[in-house]
């Protein structure tokens, strides 16, 4: 091979000059709008980020409600079978008042109301002190179910002194129909 001249060194040395410069700007500008498409993406992603937080914040204060509640009544609505609900809390009711010092007497089941939104009705009578039937009627919030006390009716029994007679109606409410409904608009 022969010896490159100086001139050709020179001119080598410009193209090379020319073709690197040529190369970073075909593909600067292409990286250029890459990173420009990469950014846009992620402004819109942010912003559809930001849209969704504001469309989930007032629902962070309903399930922080709905957890207190679950808590404090001790039942969790997913977890309740509602082929036995009556009947299971028929039996929590039972335990209840049998663990309280409360005598329960008949106690009567009926179907639900086909306009009420409801599983049944309970018909119960218990005699007990007067303490014990108070604490009974706090103890029914607290016991698991959906349960929604109807009447109250208490009297003294006259046979034993210092003790009521106490006559309750309880509905147990049905979360599938409550659920449903839809609000009405003003």
């Amino acid at each position: 091979m022969p010896a490159l001249s100086d001139r050709d060194k020179r001119t080598i040395r410009l193209g090379g000059i020319a073709i690197a410069i040529y190369l970073v700007l075909f593909f600067g500008l292409r990286g250029w709008k890459h990173l420009e498409v990469s950014r846009s993406e992620y402004q819109q992603l942010l912003a559809e980020a930001q849209r969704i937080r504001r469309e989930l914040q007032p629902y962070e204060n309903r399930v922080l409600l709905a957890e207190k509640l679950k808590d404090s009544f001790h039942m969790d609505p997913q977890k309740l079978s509602r082929a036995s609900l009556v009947a299971q809390a028929s039996a929590a009711i039972q335990k209840a008042a049998a663990g309280g010092g409360v005598q329960l007497g008949p106690m009567r089941e009926s179907a639900a109301r086909p306009s009420a939104k409801e599983l049944g009705s309970m018909q119960l009578e218990g005699t007990g002190p007067v303490a014990a039937m108070m604490t009974l009627l706090h103890r029914l919030e607290t016991l698991g179910y959906p349960l929604v006390l109807d009447t109250v009716q208490i009297n003294s029994d006259p046979t034993k002194p210092g003790m009521v007679k106490m006559n309750l109606t309880i509905i147990v409410l049905d979360f599938d129909q409550w659920k449903t409904e839809e609000v009405p608009s003003a």
